[in-house]
């Protein structure tokens, strides 16, 4: 009897990962649009979605930025300026996309445009410093799915939201973790909604890159810039040496971050080209090992182990 079933299950996951590997016929046929394409995730996806051979629209907030995709791509790739806040601009660039994909529709939407905000922590803060990242991660994230999503509907496509082991777990003070634990939530609610119309919709939740969303000489300047603002009792409690300690405790963290962009690339690409897409990708070696497996443990050792990595108060009582 323990040899059958050792043998079912056996063959179960072989039929799983096999399901995993089942393609779409053709992609040449195909557009997909990315968001976020100045640098990073959104760049280096346009460029190897471009040599696969998608029609790619690649979304950038910079003519500077386009003008360098331009240089590295085919003449099969488009790009457009676009700020995600701006739902003029959103409206307008949904129109010109409807015009170049014509009756195929749209195959894939890429919502990877995003930034950090102000990682610090919560007493630091003013309501304007949550605003910023959510209206670019959560409302610009909507907006742009809201505008595109009658042409995925056509072509029966792809949605894929990428979110952050931040929206996980709360790892940092500010908006980037209220806006990534949002993303979650509509995402999870777009993807039953869309299921009858045929469209996947998936999530990918990259843990710590090396990226210019994550580099440390902004996000210390960004402290540096609030710090001046606090006022006295603040700055007692955290001690003047804080920002000092907390850059040494991110140097640290460097070492733990991911350095190949192109494992989140492999996700995205994935979603969009396999016969049965996952609904959530967590990208990184910290993420499953870490970030997500946690995120699912009690919230007494979710606390415990994330507080030995935030850096020591000075006088916590001068109250």
């Amino acid at each position: 009897m323990l040899f059958w079933v050792l043998g079912f299950l056996i063959l179960c996951g072989f039929l799983w990962t096999r399901k995993g590997k089942l393609k779409i016929a053709d992609i040449t046929d195909k557009y997909i649009f990315i968001t976020g394409c100045d640098s990073g995730f959104g760049n280096l996806a346009a460029r190897t979605f471009d040599k696969k051979g998608f029609h790619v629209i690649a979304a950038c907030l910079t003519e500077s930025g386009s003008t360098a995709l331009k240089s590295e791509t085919s003449e099969r790739l488009r790009t457009v300026l676009l700020d995600v806040t701006d739902p003029e601009n959103v409206k307008r660039t949904a129109q010109w996309v409807k015009n170049q994909v014509g009756e195929k529709g749209l195959w894939g939407l890429i919502n990877n445009a995003g930034i950090p905000g102000v990682l610090a922590p919560t007493d630091w803060l003013t309501l304007e410093d949550y605003r910023e990242p959510i209206e670019v991660n959560l409302f610009g994230l909507i907006s742009v799915t809201l505008n595109m999503l009658p042409l995925v509907k056509k072509a029966q496509g792809r949605v894929i939201n990428v979110s952050s082991v931040g929206g996980r777990l709360a790892i940092v003070g500010g908006g980037y973790t209220p806006s990534k634990y949002a993303v979650e939530g509509f995402n999870d609610s777009l993807r039953r909604d869309m299921k009858a119309f045929g469209v996947h919709v998936s999530c990918i939740e990259p843990g710590l890159f090396k990226t210019n969303l994550a580099d440390p000489v902004k996000v210390t300047e960004k402290k540096l810039a609030i710090w001046e603002q606090l006022s006295p009792d603040i700055k007692q409690q955290y001690g003047e040496g804080y920002i000092e300690k907390s850059l040494d405790k991110l140097k640290g963290n460097k070492s733990y971050a991911n350095m190949d962009l192109s494992l989140v690339v492999e996700c995205m690409d994935h979603a969009l080209t396999s016969l049965f897409p996952k609904t959530h990708y967590a990208v990184g070696k910290d993420a499953k090992i870490f970030w997500i497996p946690l995120s699912h443990m009690p919230a007494v050792l979710q606390d415990f182990l994330l507080l030995k990595r935030k850096t020591e108060l000075a006088n916590p009582k001068a109250v």
